[in-house]
């Protein structure tokens, strides 16, 4: 661990810092990918120093401004983190994160193609001035291929991976929902830092190694995601149709209208499990012993039947009848719901999900980050305004405030934060 100034947020009363605690991450981060990165280190206890332009800040910033004048991507992936703003086009801004470099564990970037080389600051330019330093680069497509030039959002990485065809109607595909190629590069690139943090604590072959260099692309991680499409296809031939609100892989397992306007998901993963289905829910003992519907494979291939029987059955009865039908045979159901609907889900209220979190703008309600960690509370620090720490992180780093003045007057840094 890296010694560093104490965070100005620490307090007597503060809970259990989080087993990342002492630990230092500096982020180059726009959008989504490193942003979740970086706040999932954060959530965990790590200090999170987050270096933004002065002319804007993270573009993420300005995409709306649904949560009490912020915009709602921002205030998801930038909790518990100091906002500086640096310009490192200018000579003293890049020196400014040299000198946070030099007390830094992690360095984070999703930069446009080539930003960190016109800066100096690739893995290899920092290996010598920073041995020490993890250095993580997110970008699109990875180096060393026809495309690693190009800029690369989540859409994009979908759409070229193969992920959007699988997705959506016949004939009708469509983006998932959620920016899953943003949010599963982000979490690789945590698993991967935590790694060698492991590493440095002596385990295993790697024991005693401090910095390296870790390279995720937002296309290797969706090709990933595509595992189970990619096998089917490569040994059959064939490109999967993709299913809506069902699986191309498991038949029966799909969305139905119920008596009472509402839609339940139903699925099943094994032969047992449909004979369930068929029997004791549906009351189909044809069903269950016509050798067309035996075997998965062969449910696949009749789908359509399959799935007009079950909708017919659940278009007489209410969701809360099938439900509790369902969860009597031991068959999976689920209740199709919006976002308002989650956000009022009794489960999540139950389990004390949600925690408030602080902004410049007023508390707002966030979902706790996933992990359940025995004894630890996860640190879901606020949401910081552009620049709000600059004057604190660089009077740590020995700056008084003639120094930081003079580096305003310049620009290297941006203007003094006001709430």
């Amino acid at each position: 661990m890296t010694a560093y100034p104490d965070r100005p947020d620490a307090s007597p009363d503060a809970p259990v810092p989080g087993p990342l605690a002492g630990i230092t991450v500096v982020a180059l981060e726009q959008a989504v990918s490193a942003p979740m990165c970086t706040r999932t280190l954060g959530d965990l206890g790590a200090r999170v120093i987050k270096v933004e332009n002065p002319k804007g800040g993270d573009f993420a910033r300005h995409y709306d401004d649904a949560v009490k004048g912020m915009a709602a991507h921002f205030v998801w992936v930038n909790r518990g983190k100091e906002s500086v703003t640096l310009d490192l086009k200018s000579v003293a801004g890049l020196e400014i994160l040299h000198r946070i470099l030099e007390k830094a564990d992690v360095l984070v970037s999703n930069l446009a193609p080539g930003s960190t080389a016109k800066m100096s600051i690739t893995p290899a330019d920092l290996a010598d001035r920073h041995p020490d330093l993890i250095v993580v680069e997110i970008d699109g497509y990875g180096p060393g291929g026809p495309l690693s030039h190009k800029r690369a959002y989540d859409l994009l990485a979908q759409a070229e991976s193969g992920a959007c065809a699988i997705t959506g109607s016949p004939g009708a595909p469509a983006k998932p929902g959620p920016p899953v190629a943003d949010v599963c590069s982000g979490l690789y690139a945590a698993i991967s830092i935590l790694s060698l943090l492991v590493a440095r604590g002596g385990g295993g072959a790697h024991g005693g190694r401090r910095g390296g260099a870790i390279a995720i692309s937002l296309f290797d991680t969706m090709a990933e995601l595509m595992g189970y499409a990619l096998n089917y296809t490569r040994y059959t031939g064939i490109d999967q149709e993709p299913r809506g609100m069902g699986s191309p892989a498991v038949a029966p397992y799909g969305a139905y209208l119920t008596a009472d306007g509402q839609t339940v998901v139903l699925g099943t993963t094994n032969d047992r499990e449909w004979q369930r289905l068929s029997t004791d829910i549906l009351g189909r003992a044809d069903l269950a012993a016509d050798p067309r519907f035996r075997t998965n494979a062969g449910r696949v291939d009749h789908r359509e039947l399959l799935d007009g029987a079950i909708g017919d059955w659940c278009a007489q009865h209410d969701l809360e009848e099938i439900q509790k039908s369902a969860d009597a045979a031991g068959i999976g159901n689920a209740r199709f719901n919006r976002p308002s609907d989650v956000i009022a889900h009794p489960h999540l209220a139950a389990r004390d999900r949600w925690r408030e979190v602080d902004t410049p703008n007023g508390p707002i309600t966030a979902v706790l980050p996933p992990p359940v960690i025995e004894g630890i509370e996860p640190v879901m620090g606020a949401i910081p305004g552009l620049g709000e720490h600059t004057d604190t992180v660089l009077a740590g780093l020995g700056y008084d405030a003639s120094d930081i003045a003079g580096l305003r007057a310049q620009g290297a840094v941006g203007p003094a934060f006001e709430r």
